[in-house]
């Protein structure tokens, strides 16, 4: 063995005996502290949350879009001076929007138990958990449409100069933001009502 390769697998050598911490060095492991939880796929806000029918940036698609939300252009009544038919439209928008979020929360919740339960009992097998991912899947999809719903409700219920003050309140307006979308058209499509 020449020099040259005899020195270049030592260094190799080093550099992986180095690079190679031991077990009890190791970072700890992010979960560390969350198998204690009741549904350990969630934190307890995020339980919280889905009981409360909470937002959760699910409409994010919407609201940074210029899409505005009823809850928010509802605090912001008065500078968007809101009138009377306004407030209330963005009221019932926000009541089913809570309905329905608290409802598939709920839905959500007892789904996530159950999958939980089935990985904690080893119950569970190939089947189960397809079942059940699939309709956690379902049911997050459809917790999203509602939150997103609501902004199609909002941008119908303002005029063009009301959604152009809410951007600039809520701090999205400027370079780059694209345009106001049409007001009582919901970006074009309209959308049934629950």
């Amino acid at each position: 063995m020449s020099r040259f390769t005899l020195t270049s697998a030592l260094v190799l050598i080093s550099a992986s005996l180095a690079s190679a911490a031991p077990v009890g060095a190791q970072t700890q492991n992010p979960y560390a502290g969350e198998q204690s939880r009741a549904i350990k796929a969630l934190s307890p806000k995020e339980v919280d949350d889905l009981t409360q029918g909470r937002g959760m940036g699910l409409a994010k698609a919407a609201e940074l879009n210029r899409y505005a939300g009823p809850m928010h252009a509802l605090e912001l009544a008065g500078p968007l001076k809101l009138s009377g038919g306004q407030r209330q439209a963005l009221q019932a928008s926000m009541a089913r929007m809570s309905a329905d979020a608290k409802a598939l929360g709920a839905e959500l919740l007892g789904l996530e138990r159950k999958l939980d339960t089935g990985f904690a009992s080893r119950m569970i097998d190939e089947i189960l958990l397809k079942e059940l991912t699939g309709q956690i899947g379902l049911r997050q999809g459809a917790l999203r449409a509602v939150h997103l719903a609501a902004h199609l409700d909002t941008v119908a219920a303002l005029s063009a100069g009301q959604l152009a003050q809410y951007d600039v309140l809520r701090g999205y307006s400027g370079a780059g933001a694209a345009p106001v979308p049409e007001p009582g058209h919901g970006g074009g499509h309209g959308r049934a009502r629950h």
